[in-house]
């Protein structure tokens, strides 16, 4: 892990940004608080309610049974499931004996999951026996001592008393490995603290306004942003707690008008995918007051277009290794909270290097990496975290992102690593080079362009039968390309390497005119 210089430690720790609590004593709290809240699973296939103490007795009985199985603090669990109960059973049971959860997100495939696992090597798995095309796999996780299977055998971990009180661990050890595909072949294991993860939960909560309704939280739970909306903002403020396993916009319009949620934002594609639905009507836009919006690309004109229908639109910049960087709170300027991606939240600290890429420090920064050689490169001694980005801040203080130094697609708020992505490519016999850019999209901010150059005697193949080749290599469906193009030869450096700037360019050159 990176080391924190002293002075940061002393300012975080006098400020109160960084407690002695944990992530149990977090939940503990705030379960004990409101253990009437609501909690909801809307899905066809695992519907469940109940209220936060019908979860946490689960969640308690698990972590009994886990112990009983020699799991306690700094042990790693691991967990792939949907948005359902069991999920965050999982999570707070882990947070109780103090242990390091890892969450997958579901539609990982068996390249992902069994770098993953193999990465963290895990005492605990808890899976789905089957999702949609998600499948219970056993020959990936033969070497985990402990498996549970949702649907299958869940339930006999389940200790009958339940786990009383919460494990002590050390609050600036790990409590969290966050995976994100980035720029490298595989997905980057992100290492959060129970301080960071902590004051996260705190920071994100602030942003959102008090009267934002009862939220639907279809973002998968094993994504960072989506887990803790959905399993400690929450707890944190004692809101009902409504997942949805799929994102389906017309469940979610009907699920507005039936039991009165909102959805507020998330990535850009949430809100449009509602406002361009065929069921929208104006009964539903009375609902949805306000749309805090990140976690990819969100352009200008989505903003514009909320605004006109009187849905204030506030934008905030982050991710998994420094999740809240800046952000707009929902009674900043209009022109702000349209137009640019915020300005530095409580405790952040954000400067521009010499060629504009953003560096950040703040509380909420993770603790590194799993591979040091990524730490190694990504912080510096004094605490800056090198985010890849490219940015502009305004005379208030404003930040707006421009480019992207790191080679990432974000669709739908989802990381797609390009280069993972090219090399699967690269198996077709009839590609020499493969080059994977973003491409602009209306509903998803950005989806996945390859751009393509064929060897010698081979003719041009379609973007189906590319697919087909990329269904065979395991490699999940969100990260394949979504339209494809042909080049004889790729625009260079001097020193040979493609300059997808250039590739970025053109392909949203041809959008535009298509």
């Amino acid at each position: 892990m990176r080391k924190i210089p002293a002075d940061l430690v002393k300012r975080y720790e006098a400020e109160g940004w960084w407690t002695r609590e944990t992530v149990g004593d977090l939940l503990a709290h705030g379960l004990a608080a409101s253990p009437g809240t609501e909690f909801r699973v809307h899905s066809a296939v695992r519907p469940w309610a109940g209220t936060f103490a019908d979860v946490e007795t689960t969640a308690r009985r698990l972590a009994a049974g886990l112990r009983d199985r020699g799991v306690g603090p700094g042990d790693v669990v691991a967990f792939q499931l949907p948005n359902w109960m069991e999920a965050a059973a999982v999570f707070w049971a882990s947070a109780f004996l103090g242990a390091v959860v890892v969450p997958i997100v579901h539609f990982y495939g068996r390249k992902e999951v069994g770098y993953i696992l193999g990465a963290v090597k895990p005492r605990v798995f808890v899976a789905a026996e089957r999702f949609g095309r998600l499948e219970h796999q056993a020959d990936l996780c033969a070497d985990v001592p402990v498996v549970g299977v949702v649907g299958r055998d869940f339930d006999e971990l389940l200790a009958d008393d339940p786990l009383p009180g919460v494990l002590a661990t050390d609050p600036a050890g790990p409590a969290l490995i966050a995976f994100t595909s980035g720029t490298t072949r595989d997905p980057k294991g992100v290492v959060h603290s129970h301080r960071t993860l902590g004051f996260e939960t705190r920071q994100l909560a602030g942003l959102y306004p008090p009267d934002r309704g009862s939220q639907l939280t279809a973002a998968p739970v094993g994504h960072f942003i989506g887990m803790v909306n959905a399993f400690l903002i929450p707890v944190l403020d004692g809101s009902p707690v409504n997942l949805a396993d799929t994102w389906d916009p017309g469940q979610a319009l009907k699920l507005m008008e039936s039991d009165g949620l909102t959805v507020g934002g998330g990535a850009v594609y949430y809100m449009t995918s509602l406002l361009d639905h065929p069921d929208f009507t104006p009964r539903h836009l009375a609902g949805m007051k306000y749309a805090g919006l990140g976690g990819s690309a969100v352009p200008v004109a989505v903003t514009r277009r909320l605004a006109g229908l009187g849905i204030t639109a506030f934008r905030s910049y982050g991710s998994t290794e420094h999740p809240s960087i800046t952000g707009s709170l929902h009674t900043a300027p209009e022109v702000k909270r349209l137009c640019t991606d915020g300005n530095a939240l409580p405790g952040v600290e954000i400067r521009l290097a010499g060629d504009g890429e953003i560096l950040s420090r703040g509380p909420d920064l993770c603790l590194g990496y799993t591979d040091p050689a990524l730490t190694e490169r990504a912080f510096d001694d004094e605490g800056w975290y090198r985010t890849g980005d490219i940015g502009v801040i305004d005379q208030d203080g404003y930040l707006t992102i421009t480019d992207r130094k790191s080679d990432i697609i974000i669709r739908g708020g989802e990381n797609i690593g390009a280069l993972e992505v090219e090399e699967v490519l690269l198996g077709l016999p009839a590609v020499a080079e493969a080059a994977v850019v973003a491409a602009p999209d209306a509903r998803l901010g950005e989806h996945a362009a390859a751009v393509v150059r064929l060897r010698s005697g081979h003719p041009e193949f379609t973007l189906d039968e590319m697919r087909a080749h990329l269904d065979r290599s395991g490699l999940a469906r969100q990260k394949w390309p979504e339209e494809l193009r042909f080049v004889d030869a790729f625009p260079r450096t001097a020193s040979g390497k493609v300059q997808k700037f250039v590739l970025r360019r053109a392909v949203a050159v041809r959008a535009n005119r298509e």
